[in-house]
């Protein structure tokens, strides 16, 4: 049966579970610009192949990575949104009094998956970088650069 012990804000367990929670948070900000600088580094590869070859139809291969990575960045960002709410919550428990033993070390996000994934498309850390990037890939298709 578990315990149902309150918790206090001391607890070194309650600390460790905090800690954990941050760890993911910070987990996830990483992936995410890790998936920024991947996708510049790979767009920016294929359109110097593409400037080197005089071919502009080759610069569409560049979305491939920036459509792939723009999902796998917005998933990034709604998990970290979701874990955030997770400590929010914790938190809250904590300063109402109301955090068992129960409440540890469940670590997962919370909120709607979806939900989160969509809010993630209309974020400024995603708006505003990658369509700027398919703009840039679509003008190399067009030979404004060429």
């Amino acid at each position: 049966m578990a315990d149902k012990s309150r918790l206090d804000h001391d607890s070194p367990a309650v600390q460790k579970h905090l800690g954990m929670l941050q760890g993911v948070v910070q987990r996830m900000a990483e992936n995410s610009r890790s998936c920024k600088l991947w996708c510049v580094t790979l767009v920016s590869a294929v359109l110097v192949l593409v400037a080197q070859t005089d071919r502009s139809s080759y610069a569409l291969i560049a979305l491939i990575p920036a459509v792939l990575l723009l999902i796998l960045d917005a998933y990034y960002l709604a998990l970290e949104r979701g874990f955030r709410t997770s400590y929010e919550g914790f938190v809250d428990k904590l300063h109402s009094g109301q955090l068992t033993s129960s409440d540890l070390y469940p670590l997962s996000p919370c909120g709607c998956a979806i939900r989160q994934f969509v809010a993630s498309l209309g974020s400024f850390s995603i708006w505003p970088f990658y369509p700027t990037l398919v703009a840039l890939i679509l003008l190399m298709r067009w030979g404004v650069f060429g």
